[in-house]
């Protein structure tokens, strides 16, 4: 099975080696057919602390780091540009 990735702003960046990244999808309701945000906020390890609040970053699915922590910062927007 693939790994997800997932693109997100990171809303928390207060934890060492660790940033919430706040992901919002636009998913189509069932019966009106409109399109609605929804967010949800993920536990991402950052091993260098290098993310920063407001930054846009991708996360990967990885093992488990703890309890709530099962995504990787795989790239950040920042040192692209």
């Amino acid at each position: 099975m693939p790994k997800r990735i997932l693109q997100g702003v990171v809303v928390s960046d207060r934890q060492d080696k660790t940033v919430v990244v706040r992901v919002e999808p636009q998913v189509m309701h069932p019966v009106y057919k409109k399109f609605i945000k929804k967010s949800k906020k993920y536990a991402a390890h950052d091993e260098n602390n290098q993310c920063k609040v407001g930054d846009t970053v991708r996360i990967i699915e990885s093992a488990p780091y703890s309890k709530t922590k099962c995504w990787t910062v795989m790239s950040n927007s920042e040192d692209n540009a």
